[in-house]
């Protein structure tokens, strides 16, 4: 009896064993294949994701980043802040990334801290920069990832042919030695300076409105003798001028357009007709622009105290309604008149265009702004997908981005994006405006316009239809209509640039402290005009010959 107990328990013993080593080869066999399976998947996943504009990552990417801190928090919603906005959370919706602010620096002071991690070498993963100085720097220190190969697999389509609109410049910014070592911020046109005047202080005083300069600076006259925007004890502003005297792409209050009635362009390399080059300030066309200046500001015209005022002192007299006159670019209701109109409904600004700008100089990419990816990062490719989606994807293909378009009519700051370039064709802001345009008047239909231009469309299509349009509608309408519209009107085109090869160009800090300091001199008096001849001498002998000279054999063709 005992035998055959254990023989039948042998029996199942034995059954049980070869069941689960049936079972082993089903549960240990299979899941290998699975895993193997999904783990090819996985790097499928990886593959595609590094590979495409965009392909999504199969786990969330972070990546660090140094960011600049725009002014009211870029104007981004309640609630919103730079590592989750509209921005960031579409990217990861749709990439599955994830910025990480590490250093955040508000405008005024961002060159410097990227100095510091720069010379620190402290650099986050991604950065964008403001200078070719420092994009050297980096180049040559081997600071920086080779973004070609990452250009050509990740970036859209439409992208590289924005890109291509400017011509093989704007990508040779980036290059060296062969190898895109940074991606350039497209270069749009922004078009000439405008004059803004406080239209309501005209009307108020019966003035019509200018058809020149000349007519102009009697409107900013009659302003000053009014004493417009003074309060009791306070002198009247004038027309607010910055001591740089030449704004770039992203300032307000330069007086170019004053140079620019002379044929004179400071700053700026020109070529004679010998084919010699002549750095621009150095010119008698640039001196009869100075003497210019000088009247100006003896009659009491331009602003008194414009040698003592930082920028954001600038702003600040605009903003508090103490200004009724300075020069700027079509975005200039976004920034500072949003806030000074926001401050006094009842103030009204319009732009005057009456100064054609100068087209014989050449221009560099001194001014650009440039993104960076850190030596040794995982993936540098998110850069080129960033751009393709934000620049690309929600403007022309998604129908899922209201919210991140929705940022344009709210004059949500570039800043508040994770990295704060714009790509775009070069001539798109008239294109867009021509469009929004067409669409009011009826020419067109609404489903013609892209996102981004349907975004502007409602914000101006608010401010002619409601009887309290928001002030975000305010500047939509006066940027757009008003102010690209006068150009479009005047049928102006963006001029053909002429590049510098190799170098900026840019003078050294010693010349620009020379030439700013002689030109504020001659400015207020303290010096003749017969200085500038002084001033000449001096620029050469303190670098300016030599630069010439490197100027002139870096181009010779």
């Amino acid at each position: 009896m005992k035998n055959r107990k254990e023989f039948l328990l042998g029996i199942l013993a034995l059954g049980a064993l070869l069941t689960s080593s049936g079972c082993e080869k089903q549960r240990g066999i299979e899941p290998v294949k699975q895993e193997e399976s999904v783990a090819q998947e996985t790097s499928t996943d990886w593959e595609e994701a590094a590979s495409t504009p965009y392909g999504k990552y199969p786990e969330l990417v972070t990546y660090t980043l140094g960011q600049m801190n725009g002014v009211n928090n870029s104007n981004l919603p309640a609630g919103n802040t730079y590592e989750d906005n509209a921005y960031t959370r579409y990217l990861r919706e749709m990439l599955n990334i994830q910025n990480r602010n590490t250093y955040m620096e508000r405008e005024d002071r961002y060159d410097e801290y990227v100095n510091v991690l720069v010379k620190d070498r402290t650099m986050p993963d991604i950065l964008v920069i403001n200078d070719r100085e420092t994009l050297n720097e980096l180049v040559e220190n081997d600071m920086v990832e080779d973004l070609t190969q990452v250009y050509e697999a990740c970036t859209s389509d439409r992208i590289k042919e924005m890109y291509d609109s400017y011509g093989d410049a704007l990508l040779g910014a980036g290059t060296f030695d062969g190898k895109l070592m940074a991606l350039p911020e497209t270069v749009i046109d922004h078009g000439p300076w405008l004059l803004w005047l406080r239209k309501d202080w005209m009307e108020e005083l019966n003035l019509e409105e200018p058809t020149s300069l000349e007519d102009a600076f009697d409107i900013i006259e009659a302003f000053q003798e009014n004493r417009m925007g003074a309060a009791e004890g306070e002198e009247p502003v004038g027309l607010v001028c910055d001591t740089s005297f030449v704004g770039t792409v992203s300032s307000n209050y330069s007086v170019l357009p004053i140079f620019d009635s002379f044929h004179a362009s400071p700053q700026r390399w020109l070529q004679d007709e010998n084919g010699d080059f002549v750095y621009g300030s150095l010119t008698q066309e640039t001196k009869s622009a100075v003497a210019c200046l000088r009247e100006l500001y003896e009659r009491g015209i331009i602003d008194q105290n414009f040698a003592l005022r930082a920028q954001n002192n600038l702003r600040d007299l605009v903003v508090e309604g103490k200004c009724g006159a300075f020069f700027g670019l079509w975005w200039t209701p976004n920034n500072p008149l949003m806030d000074e109109h926001e401050n006094n409904p009842d103030s009204d600004w319009e732009p005057y265009y009456l100064t054609e700008s100068q087209d014989e100089a050449y221009t560099s990419f001194r001014d650009n702004k440039y993104v960076v990816v850190r030596k040794g990062y995982e993936h540098p490719e998110i850069v080129m997908k960033i751009v393709s989606v934000l620049f690309d994807y929600t403007r022309y293909e998604a129908e899922d981005a209201d919210e991140v378009n929705s940022y344009f009519a709210l004059n949500v700051d570039p800043t508040a994006r994770p990295l704060y370039i714009n790509v775009d064709y070069y001539e798109a802001t008239y294109q867009a405006t021509e469009n929004i345009t067409k669409v009011m008047q009826g020419e067109l239909g609404e489903e013609s316009l892209s996102a981004i231009e349907r975004s502007y469309y409602d914000a101006c299509m608010n401010y002619v239809e409601q009887d309290d349009p928001s002030v975000e509608d305010w500047a939509a309408y006066k940027s757009r209509i008003s102010a690209v519209g006068l150009l479009v009107d005047a049928d102006y085109r963006p001029p053909i640039r002429k590049y510098l090869a190799e170098s900026d160009g840019e003078p050294s800090n010693i010349l620009q402290d020379l030439e700013k300091d002689a030109f504020i001199r001659m400015i207020m008096g303290k010096e003749s005009m017969d200085y500038f001849e002084t001033f000449v001498e001096e620029w050469y002998e303190h670098g300016g010959r030599e630069l010439t000279e490197q100027i002139q054999k870096e181009n010779e063709t």
